[in-house]
């Protein structure tokens, strides 16, 4: 398995672990339970959002989307995408 994508939280993730389900890639969020930890841990770098050797071609993209996607939001939060109402 290999990571495609190291998440801030455990919400952002799942948010990729689920459109790539979509797409019929499985994934695996690892470090979901570590983020309780946190004090004792360094609080960067605990979650990642692992797939098969195989699935990494199909799967980056992706993740390059949700990634960008997220990170526009917190640059721009009243930009939000046409259509999606915000949090």
């Amino acid at each position: 398995m290999k990571i495609v994508y190291r998440a801030e939280n455990i919400v952002d993730a799942n948010l990729l672990k689920a459109a790539l389900d979509a797409e019929g890639i499985a994934a695996f969020v690892s470090g979901e339970y570590l983020v309780g930890a946190i004090g004792e841990l360094p609080a960067r770098d605990l979650v990642a959002v692992m797939v098969a050797d195989v699935d990494v071609e199909r799967a980056a993209p992706i993740a390059q989307a949700i990634d960008a996607g997220l990170r526009q939001r917190l640059d721009d939060p009243e930009g939000f995408a046409e259509g999606i109402a915000p949090a």
